[in-house]
């Protein structure tokens, strides 16, 4: 009964991987087939592994530029929230007053709140900021970094601060002890400590915003600022589609991402878990 019932887990779980890949298979196949091969059979094999629609869609979306842009915001981007959510987390958690727990409460609250609720709001308060001071936050690589920050620090903190929890205290008072002020206590006793942490924040971040269309579709103008998905979205025009063109162009999309994940996987489970549960 226990082998038949294993058995059973074991092919729904074949298949659901199966149906979860499938996506990926289609993508990858039909980035080697010219209209004629897709129209004919979506799941076949390509005939040969032609790459001339790689080199196509790597000019049209001037990939180059797009690559350094959203390698630029996303970097910029995770390492001011890794930064700034730490050190709010380490304050929020070792200090011991209502006020820290009503600040971390409406961090996780703001987590709640689904983004196109406040995305029509935010465009407006960004545009008057930008008319009326000499900040550009519209069209504009640092604004689009500003917003990701105040979206991606509330998760965080949150996770940060289920880490930093479970970190013994006494290795704060032990280092005050030494003469180690606050600045040397976090940068060389708690930070290290976080490498899980920080590696899944980093890794959470990564995928969110190297993926994301939203609001770079909002923020960005310039043909020279796009990002890679916005340079992928070209490839569907309004009355045709280069549907070849458009899965090479998001496999080479999906690529770095894959390739950070597999290095940095084994940090996610233990990052995670140990935000949520501590």
């Amino acid at each position: 009964m226990k082998k038949s019932k294993k058995l059973i887990m074991e092919i729904v779980a074949v298949l659901l991987g199966i149906a979860y890949l499938s996506p990926f298979y289609i993508m990858i196949v039909n980035s080697f087939k010219n209209r004629a091969q897709m129209y004919e059979n979506v799941l076949s094999l390509p005939s040969k592994l032609d790459f001339q629609y790689y080199i196509s869609a790597m000019s049209k979306m001037n990939f180059l530029n797009s690559f350094l842009n959203s390698l630029f915001i996303a970097v910029v981007s995770i390492g001011f929230i890794v930064v700034f959510a730490s050190m709010t987390a380490w304050m929020l958690v070792r200090t011991k007053h209502v006020i820290s727990k009503i600040i971390f409460f409406t961090f996780v609250a703001t987590m709640l709140i689904p983004f196109q609720a406040l995305m029509m709001p935010l465009m407006q308060v960004m545009g008057a900021i930008s008319r009326n001071t000499f900040l550009q936050m519209l069209n504009s690589r640092f604004g689009l970094i500003y917003m990701y920050i105040g979206f991606g620090s509330s998760m965080a903190v949150f996770l940060f601060h289920g880490f930093i929890k479970g970190i013994p205290l006494s290795l704060e008072e032990a280092a005050t002890l030494d003469g180690c002020n606050k600045w040397y206590i976090f940068w060389k006793i708690i930070f290290p400590i976080l490498k899980p942490t920080t590696v899944t924040v980093i890794i959470l971040d990564l995928i969110w915003i190297w993926n994301d269309f939203l609001l770079p579709s909002l923020v960005l103008s310039d043909k020279a600022l796009r990002t890679i998905p916005l340079s992928t979205f070209y490839f569907f025009g309004e009355f045709t589609i280069q549907w070849n063109l458009a899965m090479a162009g998001l496999v080479l999309t999906v690529i770095p991402v894959i390739i950070f994940y597999i290095f940095a996987q084994k940090y996610i489970i233990k990052g995670v878990t140990a935000g949520a549960v501590k």
